[in-house]
């Protein structure tokens, strides 16, 4: 009995410090987004970023987007893409070796021949079958890259070689971009201070689905009909709102979504471009590009991030993608920690190493593991009737309230500074969703976590991206 006791005691202790770490973790997450969001609201209130195309020196970019089996909506995408207002951009699209019709999309809507184009492979990607232009003077800044599969990374170096621009935008091609959206993104690097570079910057990402869009552009946003894709919405508030919001405060932001980041193309080749080993090649790439200005460049360094909405995406609307999408995460993070695992605790990366890289070790890839040791041991406990029944309807009161608390904060900021999303009828629904994630969503990701962890570490044959099916964007 006296052994019972002690393990009973043990594991109060640690999830009491790990549960008021955590607490505590996302009250300073939100009060620095609070600053940082009215402090970019309040600078960039009268900015015009269209007058940023008047700056004398503007550094060229590439909008790199690769692409596999995307029919449904790869011309539409396209067009979108062109349709972005930059002085001196290129649209590479990279096919990674699509089964569909993606190929033959693109040349018969673009007018596009095969073309002899020089480049330079400085990263080592699969074979490129075949780079096409179009005859058509209006898609002349168009480049599609045809070649053999080889992933995203692959397909991103690829495009890489082939720029020869000063910046790349690198994106997923079902993406929608908003007009001004690369003003906004290259606003960063144009303010470098000269004592700290700039080597990348990010945006927001937001959630496409049911959305009207026409000639490649959101013409009207609308709450999502698809359960999955509402619970995702208020998923990418706190994600962007709230938390990649305050990490860039503190300069210490690990990932730029690979939806959509604007890179120093200079510092990634000298990085080695992305990695074709992991599917988790965004997370990864900051993380190396960190690692390289600490150790080879070591001068101070900026990662930016832009908190305006300028990217929306077609999120999973079933629940067999979404599971994919969540189990390829988790690898994805997992693989990227252990291939920097020299940055844990390690003073050498300032605040990366003793809070950014500890806080995804502990809350981002081993949070999910605790809480279902922690259902266990509670389930356990309960069995043996060594639950105070009293104190655990208490803390999880608290606990419910605190998580509805943290989402209606960024559901606030969401809705007074960008307000996309318009009525009273759009407030109610994201609270209810708000409410229902708790009992419904949360248990699942949990359990899509626990599946990409048992997948890693049991599965090595499970080392693919998996298939999400596009239902396409209507025009």
């Amino acid at each position: 009995m006296d052994s019972l006791n002690t393990v009973h005691y043990i594991f109060n202790i640690f999830f009491l410090i790990f549960g008021s770490t955590l607490f505590i973790s996302y009250i300073i997450i939100g009060t620095l987004s609070s600053f940082e969001l009215s402090f970019y609201a309040k600078r960039n209130k009268f900015f015009n970023f269209k007058s940023v195309s008047e700056y004398k020196l503007l550094p060229s970019i590439s909008i790199i987007a690769p692409c596999y089996n995307e029919e449904k909506s790869i011309v539409e995408n396209i067009r979108s893409l062109l349709s972005l207002q930059y002085p001196d951009v290129e649209v590479i699209i990279i096919n990674d070796g699509s089964s569909d019709k993606s190929l033959s999309l693109m040349i018969n809507h673009y007018e596009l021949v095969k073309v002899d184009y020089a480049y330079e492979k400085k990263i080592e990607t699969n074979p490129i079958k075949g780079i096409y232009k179009s005859t058509n003077v209006a898609y002349s800044n168009l480049i599609i890259i045809d070649k053999e599969n080889g992933g995203k990374g692959d397909a991103l170096n690829a495009g890489i070689n082939v720029s020869r621009s000063e910046l790349f935008l690198g994106i997923d091609v079902d993406c929608i971009i908003e007009p001004d959206a690369i003003f906004r993104m290259v606003k960063p690097f144009l303010e470098e201070e000269e004592h700290k570079k700039v080597i990348a910057s990010g945006g927001v990402i937001r959630v496409a689905n049911s959305c009207k869009i026409e000639e490649g552009r959101i013409v009207k946003v609308n709450f999502p009909k698809n359960l999955w894709a509402q619970f995702q919405i208020l998923e990418y508030f706190r994600a962007f709102v709230l938390s990649r919001m305050a990490w860039s405060k503190i300069n210490g932001l690990l990932i730029i979504s690979g939806a959509f980041g604007l890179f120093d193309r200079k510092i990634v080749i000298n990085c080695g471009g992305y990695d074709r080993t992991t599917v988790g090649e965004d997370l990864e790439l900051v993380m190396r590009m960190r690692n390289y200005m600490h150790s080879v460049e070591k001068r101070p360094y900026k990662v930016a991030f832009i908190p305006d909405p300028l990217c929306w995406t077609e999120v999973p609307s079933s629940l067999r993608s979404l599971a994919r999408q969540r189990n390829r995460w988790t690898r994805g993070l997992i693989d990227s920690l252990f291939k920097h695992k020299r940055m844990f605790i390690n003073p050498r990366y300032g605040r990366i190493g003793l809070i950014a890289y500890p806080y995804w070790v502990f809350f981002e890839w081993l949070g999910p593991i605790f809480e279902f040791i922690g259902i266990t041991y509670f389930v356990t406990m309960l069995w043996i009737g060594k639950i105070n029944l009293h104190y655990f309807l208490l803390f999880t009161i608290f606990t419910f309230s605190f998580s509805l608390l943290y989402s209606s904060f960024a559901i606030f900021y969401e809705k007074r500074i960008f307000g996309r999303y318009r009525g009273n009828l759009f407030m109610l629904k994201i609270i209810l969703i708000s409410i229902l994630e708790m009992v419904l969503y949360h248990p699942l990701n949990l359990f899509f976590s626990l599946s990409g962890n048992f997948d890693f570490f049991f599965r090595s044959r499970q080392k693919g991206w998996g298939k999400m099916k596009r239902t396409g964007f209507n025009s």
